[in-house]
């Protein structure tokens, strides 16, 4: 295969041949003499080929163990841009967008975010890769150098296409052209199985849902002409086996999130087409479930009727539910009264709400009441607050009522001794 002109005419530097570590994440194995020893063997199977990986793999291994010295580190840092140059990633890194971290001789993480001081010269890399890449990266035809809204999938999909990143444990997908550039990410992903990636973020960031984006041309990006249409169509996740941990931000990414083995899900936005928020596919595996919903562009909150959509998700592992920092547009009354209802309450161990404030305000004509008849659905759970919690009422009557939910009166969770996860407030 050839990138950018740099040929690997040695087809062993990345053949299938079993490698010393076998479970997933390169970057995971441990720093003991056993745990090195296997690795060592294969650094010089590497060196006797004239593989600069050999040595990069000595001087992790030394370290790693013996602490390394500061010569160490920088000759090791200078190893690796050997290696990248010798695998032709040269010119990604000097891109800006692409950050890598190599562990034993294999990309272990990587990171892609559009860097903007290198646009000038970004055309002709693309045009570089697509003359010398095989497979498409952007279409039946493969990008257009033309285009600069291309040129973000171009660059994803050149590195997922290069055999050093088959070993990859974390990938985080920032996308700038996300209209472009999600689906040929997404297809870049689905060409080949990646086995050990543990760790995936894929989306793109704002400060107010359904809010315009701006594409690297500076062009207006509406989010809503993607609603039911969605930005990716390819199915992903088969190859993605040890996914454990997804991060999704922006809106209507995909069509559904079909994942057996996925046990943390952290969305912010209505990351599936439909606009669901928490009905996002099927993951019989899913422990743990954060939910970022704010004020949208419009002055909307989250709707409190959105929780109905628990009620159909196959989430039958779900522990642990963060809704830390949903705005729901109810009192909590209403928030804690849909949740009571839900049939994946029993199964909780744990509860994150963005605030308990319960007043006059509420149209109920006993709010405190309400809330009290309440706490003994929640009492088999840890529930925590994020931020204020206002319950009005004589100061012995409201502890009594918040004791019976594990709380006490106060400000947000860390001013009361209790992270984000962790267990009963003091």
């Amino acid at each position: 295969m050839d990138f950018f002109g740099t040929h690997l005419s040695d087809a062993h530097l990345f053949d299938d041949a079993p490698l010393p570590e076998d479970a997933p994440g390169t970057g995971a194995a441990g720093t003991g003499t056993a745990d090195w020893e296997p690795w060592l063997a294969y650094a010089q199977r590497l060196s006797d080929a004239g593989d600069p990986r050999g040595a990069a793999i000595r001087l992790e291994h030394r370290c790693g163990t013996a602490g390394g010295t500061d010569q160490d580190r920088e000759q090791l840092a200078a190893v690796y841009r050997e290696v990248e140059r010798r695998l032709g990633l040269g010119a990604l890194r000097e891109d800006g967008s692409w950050r890598f971290t190599w562990s034993r001789g294999f990309l272990d993480e990587a990171c892609f975010r559009l860097a903007g001081d290198t646009r000038a010269q970004r055309g002709e890399l693309v045009g570089r890769l697509r003359a010398e890449c095989p497979a498409p990266a952007a279409g039946p035809e493969g990008p257009d150098p033309a285009d600069p809204e291309q040129w973000e999938g171009a660059l994803i999909g050149a590195l997922l296409a290069h055999p050093a990143a088959r070993r990859l444990r974390v990938l985080e997908l920032h996308l700038t052209d996300y209209h472009r550039s999600a689906e040929p990410a997404a297809r870049a992903v689905a060409a080949r199985p990646f086995p050990r990636l543990e760790h995936l973020y894929f989306g793109y960031g704002f400060e107010f849902l359904y809010e315009d984006g701006t594409a690297s041309t500076g062009r207006r990006l509406d989010p809503l002409e993607h609603h039911d249409r969605g930005l990716v169509q390819t199915a992903m996740w088969g190859s993605l086996p040890a996914l454990r941990t997804l991060e999704l931000e922006g809106a209507f990414l995909f069509h559904s999130v079909d994942h057996d083995g996925l046990t943390r899900l952290r969305v912010r936005g209505p990351a599936v087409s439909d606009g669901s928020v928490f009905a996002l596919g099927r993951l019989p595996g899913l422990a743990s479930l954060e939910v970022d919903f704010g004020c949208d562009v419009f002055g909307v909150d989250c709707p409190v009727e959105q929780l109905d959509e628990l009620a159909a998700a196959p989430y039958p592992a779900l522990r642990h539910l963060d809704l830390g920092r949903v705005e729901f547009d109810a009192p909590s009354v209403e928030v804690l009264s849909a949740l009571a209802d839900s049939p994946v309450l029993a199964g909780l161990e744990s509860l994150a709400l963005r605030e308990l404030a319960v007043g006059g305000s509420d149209d109920l004509e006993d709010p405190r009441a309400a809330l009290a008849e309440l706490a003994p659905r929640f009492a088999h759970l840890t529930l925590r607050v994020d931020g204020p919690i206002a319950v009005e009422g004589t100061a012995e009557d409201v502890d009594r009522l918040l004791a019976r939910f594990g709380l006490c009166r106060g400000a947000a969770a860390e001013d009361r001794g209790s992270a984000p996860g962790t267990g009963r407030t003091a």
